[in-house]
This record gives C-alpha cells, structure tokens and sequence, in this order.
C-alpha cells in the first residue's frame, strides 16, 4: 500500500499520518526543501524508520515541482491549506487554490487510487438550511476569503481530478480530546482572552449575560483524523456517497461553546445568554451606519485588539446552515468513532492553551527589559511598598529616584538598591507640602530631564466614622493634600515633558474602597476617588501622545499605614512585597486599572444593586469596632512613617468570630 500526503506535518496532516503508520505501506509525504526537518521530528517522533519518506516539492510550483516520481499511490490525501482567518486573501488563493490546482496536475500525472481532498464546511458560506452532504454549489454568499477559496478548492478538485474521488468537510477542529494539543490560535480560542479576563476580573459564581449566537460545528482533531482514515479505507459499496460532513450531529450554539469554556477556565458563565433574534431588531443598516462611524471602528478595533480577537473571527464564528451527515455517520457506524461531547474535554483543550498558546506568554514579561532606560520616581518609598518596590526595579537594574519626608531613611534604601545593582537617587520631600512638591519636581527636571514613570504611592489613611469626623473637618484637608493634590501636583509637573517625548506612564495607587465604598473611611476614600476621577477624565487626553495611566486598586496591606488600626492584625492582607509585584506587573502591561476579582464585583454590584451594598457594608460597619486612633487615642498612619509603639488591643476593640469570619469572607477590604 502506497500513500502520498501534502500537509503532513500540519495539524489535522501529522495525526492522519500516526494512524496511516499503524497500516502496512510507504506514505510519502510532500516537503519543502527548508522543512525536511519538520518532516524527520515528526518521523522520530513517530518511530517511522524508512516508512515515512520526504518527496521534495512546492505547492507553489506547476506539478508541485516534482520531476520524477514512478511510483504508484493507492491513496493520496490533500491536507496542505492555509486554515487562518487572520491570513491575507493572496496568500489563502496562493495556497488554498492555486496549491490545489498544482496538486491536481501532479496527482493526474501519476497513477493514483483514490484521491481524498480535505475541504471544510466553510463551503457551505452563508447557506440558510439543512446543508447535505451531497450538496455544493447552491448559489451561497462566501463572506470571507477562506469561505470562497475552499469552495474553489473543492470545486477545482471535483471537475479536474481524474481519479475516483472522495471529499471531507470537517467543522471547526479544535485540538486534541485526550492531550489537548494544538498547534495556533483558531475558532473558538479566539475568546479565550475574553474569558480569562472575566475571570482575572469576577468570581466565577458571578452570573453574566451574554450572546445565545448561531451553532458552531466543533470537532476534535484527532476524531477527524481517525474518521478520515477509517472511510478512506471502506470500499465504495460500504458508502453510499462521496463526500462527509466530519461533524457535530448534536452542534452547540455560541452561548453554550462559551459557557463550556468559561466552566473548565473557572470563569463567570453566561447565566442569561440573548437571542440573536432580539439583536437583529436594528434593522441592517442602520448597524451597519453605526459601524461606519470612525469613532465606533477605532473603539471596535481597539477592544478586539486587547482580547487578541481578528474581526474576520468575530463576524464568522457561527454558520446559518445545519449540517446533515448521515452518509459519513453510516460509515463510522460500529466503529467507536464519534464527536465526543465538548463538556468531556473543554478543560483539556483550556489548559493546552493557557499553558502554551496564551498571546501573553510571547509578550515581553521582564521588567528589566520595560524599564531599561527609563527614570522612575517613586514616592512613599522609605517603608511599606514603596520599599519593596524599589528593591524590586533595583533587582532589575531600574534608575529609581526615591522620595519621602525622611532623608535617612532614604538613604537605607538606597544603600539595599545599590548592593542589588540599582541606581538609587534620593530627594526627600514633604508631598503634603504643595511648595516643595514644586520645588522637588523643579530639582528633579533641571538634574535629569524629567522622568519616564511616576508612581504615586505616598498616602495617609484616616479610619474614622462619620459620627467622629463631625468637629474633624482637617481629616478631610489632610488627606486631600497628599492622596489627592500632592499627587495631583507631581503629574501636572511632569506631564508636560512625557507628552513631548510621546512615552510616560503614570500609575496611582489607589485603594480597594474606592470600588467597595467601605464605611469609616470617607475621608481617604474620597482623596482617593477624587485622583481616580482626575485619571479618567486626563487619559482621554494624554493617550494619544503615549502616555498611559494605571490605577492599581490595592487591597488591605500589611505597611506601617495600617498599624494604629488594631483589629487589622487578626485581617488577611498582602505583604508588602506582594503589594510590590502588582505595580511591577503594571510597570510591564500598562493596564487601564489593576484590581482584585472582590473589588471589581464590589463595584459591579453597586452599579447594579446599591441598595444591596449599603445594607451589606452597614453590617460591617456595626460588627467592626471603633479603632483606638479614630476615638482619639492615636494618630492615623501615613506612608513612610516611623513603626508605632506596641500596643495590646483595649477590650472594645477585639473582634468577634462574626466581624473576623467577614474579614476572611472580603479578604482584602478595610472596614
């Protein structure tokens, strides 16, 4: 038994290729002459020996540029294709027709058995209705370049092939049901950046509406290559056709293929999934007015961008045909040969991708690499985060201007960022104090030219109830002078210099109350928001010019701020150093906004249920006790200050087992 096979060593090729191995026979397998190694890793991998044997050629080339080739092919199976929606029309006609065609010339040249040509159903185009296997060209719209040059493909092999002919039209292949393996991003793991997103950013219990979609045909690959190999086989007279839709008899719609990955990604799932007929109520063209509109294109564009989707893969992602397969479901009949369903292998097909295929794994995650070059001032750095995040762009080499009040404690860290190879500056300066903001900035533009990221990361916290706040009006001053305008004053200084260098990013730490509306703390909640408000409202403005803002929604951390709050020592918080890492992994991406899955449900649930929230955080409110330092007995802590006295909790400040299993429950939110 002789095969020959083009595109063995792609994706649904190299499968088909294990299987024919395990027959008697030679398979040989067309190979460029700059991928023989592709070809002999697959046969070692294969423990192939001799059986596999590389016919040098090009699907470029008329006769795929084989000069001598006698020997006779039972089989010859067409696999070769360019099967990506992102490809270019001229190189999907290159190889999906005119690579056919050249196919065609050679296979009508040698003595062959039985051709098999590898089609798809994306021939079936936009065809409304039961779509049958005997079925081809009934006039079908073909809205991309890959519908279209399939169909010629198929439509070329069935009038110009001499030998008997047998045609497979798989679904949309996916990778393997038992290991996951695949080999690109394609079809439905386009969404996947969607869904892992929902779940970096929600609990996975948080219910979500989403699209119901049309049915999408979705098939393994090692089903198609096993259902491939088994009819090409099979005699005429155990078939009762010539073409096979290698399908999904039972399809799931959008909704449900979405659902089913965002289960194996522990994601939220689509609790209310929409009719595409209640969406089509716009009439045709007015969407299609609205999508001409520039401002809607560049927002389109820019979302997809940011979820790694092509818009060819999000106007194509389902079909309007049903796809009928009984003659190719009569052939596989008693074989154990069947489309196992999507819920017995989504998590396979998730971790494969996650693991080597995430767009995110081939960006450039070293902060040395981000930072090199680039001047970072970073405030509150004498203790806390501000510390561990210096240490940390030390470690990678970062040039780190350090402010805070106390030049001494300046100095020790950046005594610890010299040993680790940094280069430290130190510029104390009082960031309540809008004149010496002035002045700093002024020192700091005249000794280096300005800088190239500013973090704002200094801050007081006040935790006082509105009750004790009502003949304590300078609570609110004191932390609107250094949360909101110090912060405020170091972006307008330095703003100018990055918007005429075109590159500058900005990150302000914020807090996780912003989002939770946490009560007590209204006055350094609202220094907070007020620079959270600022940002939104500038980076409109700025983005243009290359510069970016990121709001990093911090959670409760262990620092010298927290440490007049007694009850805090019985919270879950981040450490310091783990605080430090978020705005290292905002330094690399460059987000919008950085917050924990409990912030951002916190705030999704008060734009949706406020009511609910209030009730929620006056449960708080009553359970957690008055800290020392709010009844008057302390003073708030700001960042970089000094380690307080020890102190043992009075008894009106422990908590009960309610209020420390509530802390444990919103781990991460002050109360």
């Amino acid at each position: 038994m002789n095969y020959f096979v083009t595109g063995a060593t792609g994706f649904i090729g190299r499968h088909l290729v294990e299987l024919l191995l395990k027959r008697e026979g030679t398979i040989h397998a067309l190979v460029r002459e700059g991928s023989r190694g592709r070809l002999d890793e697959l046969g070692e991998r294969l423990g192939a020996g001799e059986r596999l044997v590389p016919v040098v050629g090009d699907l470029s080339k008329e006769r795929l540029g084989i000069e001598a080739f006698d020997e006779p092919v039972d089989h010859f199976f067409h696999l070769a294709a360019v099967y990506d929606m992102e490809a270019d029309e001229e190189s999907m006609e290159r190889a999906n027709v005119e690579g056919t065609r050249h196919v065609v010339e050679f296979a009508n040249s040698i003595d062959v058995g039985l051709f098999h040509h590898t089609s798809s159903i994306a021939v079936a185009g936009r065809f409304k209705g039961l779509y049958r296997e005997d079925m081809f060209d009934e006039g079908q719209k073909l809205p991309h370049a890959y519908h279209r040059t399939k169909f010629e493909s198929e439509k070329l092999v069935r009038a110009e092939i001499e030998a008997p002919l047998r045609v497979y039209r798989p679904g949309i292949v996916v990778g393997h049901s038992v290991t996951g393996e695949m080999d690109k991003v394609d079809g439905p793991y386009y969404f996947f950046k969607l869904i892992q997103r929902l779940r970096h950013a929600l609990p996975e219990w948080f219910p979500l509406a989403g699209p119901e979609g049309k049915k999408v045909n979705i098939v393994p690959v090692d089903f198609v290559a096993r259902a491939m190999d088994h009819i090409a086989h099979q005699s005429d007279g155990e078939l009762t056709g010539d073409t096979f839709h290698l399908v999904d008899p039972e399809p799931l719609s959008v909704g449900q293929v979405l659902n089913e990955f965002a289960k194996a990604a522990h994601a939220p799932r689509f609790a209310m999934r929409v009719d595409s007929h209640l969406t089509n109520v716009i009439p045709k063209p007015v969407a299609a007015g609205l999508n001409a509109i520039p401002t809607v294109q560049q927002i389109r564009s820019t979302i997809l961008r940011d979820l790694h989707i092509p818009p060819a893969a999000l106007e194509n992602r389902d079909f309007d045909a049903d796809f009928d397969a009984r003659d190719a479901q009569r052939a596989l009949r008693g074989t154990g040969i069947a489309v196992p369903p999507l819920s017995s292998y989504s998590t396979k097909l998730w971790d494969y991708w996650e693991r080597n295929l995430d767009p995110d794994l081939f960006r450039e995650r070293s902060l040395t690499k981000s930072i090199e070059g680039k001047r970072i001032l970073v405030t509150g750095a004498s203790s806390g985060i501000g510390r561990e995040l210096a240490l940390k762009l030390a470690e990678a080499g970062g040039e780190v201007i350090l402010v805070s009040r106390t030049r001494e404690k300046l100095e020790e860290v950046a005594g610890a960022m010299d040993e680790l190879g940094g280069k430290p500056h130190v510029h104390p300066a009082d960031l309540s104090d809008i004149d010496d903001i002035e002045r700093l900035a002024n020192e700091v533009i005249d000794e280096y030219g300005g800088i190239d990221i500013l973090v704002n990361n200094a801050g007081r916290s006040i935790r006082r109830s509105l009750k004790a706040s009502y003949d304590r009006f300078h609570d609110y001053e004191r932390t609107m002078k250094l949360n909101y305008f110090g912060a405020l004053r170091l972006i307008l200084s330095f703003m100018p210099g990055m918007r005429e260098r075109k590159s500058g990013h900005i990150i302000n730490i914020s807090s996780i109350g912003v989002q939770t509306n946490t009560p007590r703390f209204s006055a350094y909640v609202a220094s907070k928001a007020a620079l959270d408000a600022f940002s939104r409202c500038v980076a409109p403005e700025v983005i243009g010019d290359g510069v970016h803002i990121t709001t990093v929604y911090m959670p409760l951390v262990r620092t010298p701020m927290i440490a007049p709050t007694n009850i805090y020592d019985a919270f879950p918080t981040l450490t310091p150093e783990e605080a430090a890492q978020m705005i290292v992994d905002a330094i690399i991406d460059k987000p919008k906004r950085l917050a924990t899955r409990l912030g951002t449900f916190g705030q999704v649930l008060y734009a949706i249920s406020p009511k609910v929230v209030d009730q929620v955080m006056n449960t708080a409110y009553r359970i957690f006790p008055d800290s020392k330092a709010a009844k008057g007995d302390g003073k708030a802590g700001a960042e970089g200050d000094g380690k307080p006295e020890e102190r043992k909790p009075r008894k009106d400040e422990e908590m009960s087992t309610e209020a420390i299993a509530m802390a444990y429950l919103m781990r991460g939110v002050h109360f």
